[in-house]
């Protein structure tokens, strides 16, 4: 597996992550491969063409109000 190495971060940043990495019974080391993971996952461009996609395949069709059938199944 590779490592990475970050320079010049301020001491502050660190203090907060190292809070974080205990509150959630981690190392910092621990706490900072989860944020690098899940950041890594969350790719917003990707996730941006995704919900444009499915945009332009839902247009031009007929929506049902949401607000009418939560009522009529809470009347069941």
């Amino acid at each position: 597996m590779a490592q990475v190495l970050v320079r010049d971060l301020d001491d502050a940043i660190i203090e907060t992550l190292k809070r974080r990495a205990r509150r959630h019974g981690r190392s910092l080391e621990a706490e900072l491969r989860l944020i690098l993971e899940r950041s890594a996952g969350a790719d917003m461009l990707e996730a941006r063409r995704v919900a444009e996609r499915i945009r332009a395949e839902l247009s031009g069709r007929a929506h049902s109000d949401s607000t009418e059938l939560v009522a009529e199944d809470r009347e069941r």
